[in-house]
């Protein structure tokens, strides 16, 4: 009796993956790592939202001057000649630093909520989304920014905030994680060059 094993097999292989067929090929061992490297860096991402993610380290504690007064947005008011007191950012941006991170955006997919490209989202993970909250949320190993909908006790969607991005209604089996809600965008007004 003759066992064959190996071979072509309908479904078999990583076409799930990558969306087409694949191919064996035969690599040397010590450049195995980087190849798989290439790969997954290489992959189309279906949402492209998100630059990068990193851990906030407020070590560093800067006091700003903090001017006495709120400024008008009409006409100008008699400026003070003093500062009452300092406010320091991490104070005024951080409420759980173990819980802390800054989110660099990547599309245009919340420009309607004032967010863009290369905007810098402070992202909480300790606090609980609700209905309309900004959120980072983490679908099938990719991550998106987008604000949650909430309908009833088990209906929820993702929601763009730009015409030209699809919502997001997810699918049974889908691995869906609300990662962290957004509490700031941090923006320059002024243009780089």
């Amino acid at each position: 009796m003759v066992h064959q094993y190996g071979g072509s097999r309908e479904g078999a292989g990583r076409k799930a993956l990558y969306d087409e067929p694949t191919k064996v090929l035969r690599v040397p061992e010590s450049r195995v790592v980087e190849i798989k490297n290439y790969l997954a860096n290489s992959k189309k991402a279906k949402f492209d939202d998100v630059a990068s993610i990193t851990l906030v380290n407020p070590s560093t504690v800067m006091h700003i001057p903090l001017a006495s007064e709120k400024v008008a947005a009409g006409f100008p008011s008699p400026a003070q000649d003093y500062v009452e007191k300092t406010l320091d950012m991490n104070e005024h941006l951080i409420k759980n630093e173990a819980a802390t991170f800054i989110v660099k955006v990547a599309s245009l997919s919340m420009r309607d909520a004032g967010i863009d490209i290369d905007d810098e989202l402070v992202v909480d993970r300790s606090i609980e989304a609700k209905h309309e909250d900004i959120v980072v949320v983490w679908i099938d190993n990719e991550f998106t920014v987008k604000r949650l909908i909430i309908e009833g006790s088990n209906n929820c969607w993702l929601k763009a905030e730009n015409p030209e991005y699809p919502d997001i209604h997810f699918k049974d089996g889908q691995e869906v994680v609300v990662w962290g809600v957004v509490t700031f965008v941090v923006k320059s007004l002024k243009k780089r060059k």
